[in-house]
Formats: C-alpha cells, structure tokens, sequence
C-alpha cells in the first residue's frame, strides 16, 4: 500500500487567506462566504481576472504561512507514517506565478510543510514530497512511485485518461460540489479519509 496525496486544496485549505488577502484590499463585500472559489468568481463578475491572478502568486507565495491545514489531514499523515506506510505527497505546481512578482512557490510550500513539522517530528520527516512542473509530470511520479491510493481535490484529474492505471482515487469534496463517479470514491472529511485507508488496508491484510 502506498499513499500519494495531493497538495493544494487537498492538505491545505486557502479558503480564509483568500477572503483576507481579498478584504485587506477592499475587494469584495464583507458578507461573501469564506471560500477561495467565492473570492475567485466575484473578482472575475467584476473584470478583475488580472487581480485575482496576482493574489494566487501571493496567497501561494509569501502568504502562504497564513493558510491552515484541513482539519485532520496532518494527524492522519502522521498516523499513517506511524504504521510505517509509505506516503507521498505529489503536487503540480509551477516554480514561479502565473503572473505578478516571481515568487518562488515552491520555497513557500516547503517552508509550509516545515512548519507543519515535515521536518521536525519524526514520523513526518518520512513523507516524501514532490512538487511537479507539470500535470503530465504529476501523473509519472504516481505512476513512478507506485501509488496504490492518490487523493486529490480536482475530479478532471483523477478521471483523466492520462491517470496511471491500477490506483485507486480518492476525491476530496469537502464542500459536498461534486458528483459520484465510477472512477473515484468520494469523502468530504479527513477523518472519512482515515477511515477508507484503513479499510482498505485491513482488506489487503486479509487477502
């Protein structure tokens, strides 16, 4: 059993950074929901596309140590390199934004991860991290590292005829948006998360 997961909007949760780093700068009305997506369509319905850009660069960037974990994503990593299963984190993800100031992005990722304690404790220094240029680059590291599980945020990705075969995908919907499909199971928690992983490792146990 090897766990790959995915980074972005999957282990880390950006919906209140947004909504601050859009507030901060008067840009949306203070009853918008709190929600990364809501702050993106609002700036687009008002033209701001070019705006909403250059936030990306710095909410991935330089803000990035104000974004929080989803709830229970860290404590199950950790249960799980405790049980001393392999996992992985494989995220696409560009070096530099797409546009505004060069940041550099992945600098900011790992600095995240560290202070997370991927670098200090002891069970979590075991995961290993990979940050990918490119999407098709992220489906030859599963495909590489010999995934059994990938979890990822983005249903096109996981249904995508270029996904390795023989993996079995995990969809985080942790605001219920999306449909079932034949090609993923789909978990809105965490703790749902765990509780499928183990399963599935109890199954394997009993083959």
């Amino acid at each position: 059993m090897f766990i790959g997961i995915d980074f972005d909007n999957t282990i880390v949760c950006y919906d209140q950074l947004f909504h601050n780093l859009a507030l901060e700068r008067n840009l949306i009305p203070k009853n918008l929901p709190i929600s990364k997506k809501a702050v993106r369509d609002h700036l687009r319905e008002i033209g701001s596309e070019d705006v909403w850009i250059e936030m990306q660069g710095l909410g991935y960037g330089p803000r990035m140590g104000d974004a929080l974990p989803y709830p229970g994503a860290i404590d199950l990593i950790r249960k799980l390199a405790k049980q001393n299963l392999p996992v992985a984190i494989v995220s696409h993800k560009t070096k530099t934004p797409y546009g505004g100031p060069p940041y550099d992005l992945h600098q900011a990722a790992y600095d995240w991860l560290n202070a997370q304690g991927f670098r200090s404790d002891t069970s979590l220094k075991s995961v290993e991290i990979y940050f990918e240029l490119s999407r098709e680059d992220k489906f030859a590291r599963i495909k590489s590292l010999g995934c059994s599980e990938f979890i990822d945020d983005l249903p096109e990705f996981l249904t995508a005829p270029e996904f390795p075969t023989g993996v079995n995908r995990v969809l985080f919907d942790p605001n219920d948006v999306n449909s079932d499909n034949e090609g993923y199971k789909r978990l809105q928690t965490w703790r749902d998360i765990g509780t499928y992983l183990q399963s599935e490792k109890a199954r394997l146990h009993a083959q």
